[in-house]
Parts: structure tokens; sequence; C-alpha cells
């Protein structure tokens, strides 16, 4: 199974360190634009300079993500999950830890199901 990663370019770099290739974002604008060429094999005109080829990218089967990106990704995240194609989406906390708040899998799990373990 393949994995790519997209996130902070600290983790980007870990993930390098263990076979796992990955680009870094810094905005909404270059996370849309790295998603959508990953999901959908095409760059946006939003003005975000991302190479042409994103090594790994094209036999994703995982994509790995920290949350403040699937933050950034919003809607078309949520739309591309409830697609149901691959790459499957698995969100990490950042370099700074979880975001406060958030739910995890495993809470929305528990709350949907009732049963605490």
């Amino acid at each position: 199974m393949d994995y790519f990663f997209i996130g902070d370019p600290e983790l980007v770099t870990a993930f390098r360190f263990i076979g796992i290739e990955g680009i870094a974002v810094r905005d909404s604008l270059e996370a849309a634009a790295v998603f959508r060429k990953i999901t959908e094999g095409w760059i946006e005109e939003a003005g975000a300079a991302l190479p042409d080829s994103l090594p790994g990218a094209d036999s994703c089967q995982v994509l790995i993500m920290t949350e403040e990106t699937a933050d950034w990704l919003g809607e078309l995240l949520v739309n591309w999950q409830l697609s149901g194609h691959y790459p499957l989406v698995v969100e990490i906390p950042g370099i700074m830890g979880r975001i406060p708040g958030r739910k995890t899998l495993v809470d929305s799990i528990r709350e949907a199901i009732g049963v605490h373990v």
C-alpha cells in the first residue's frame, strides 16, 4: 500500500525518514492544490507554486495529513471522504499537537454507537 503525506515541513521530513513521500503546504490554497493534484490529477490555477509531479502521489492509496491541513480543505475533504474513492484520508495531529476541541475518529465512533470501552 502506498502512502503520501501533506502537512508541516518538519513532519514531511520525518515521514521521508520512514520512506513516505510528502509535500509541505503553508495555506489553504496550497493544500487544496496538492489535494486536487493527488485525487483528481490537476493543479488549481490559484497561484499555488507546486512541482509538476509529486513523487509517490500517483499510486497513493492512503493520504496522511495534519488536522490543520484537513481544516484548510474543509468541504473539499468532506466531499472526497463521502465519495468512497481512494486514497483514504487519515488525519494526524500536527507538530504543535492536537487542535483543541476537535473530535477524533474514535470519539465519533463512540458517540455514534453509544459505547465507551
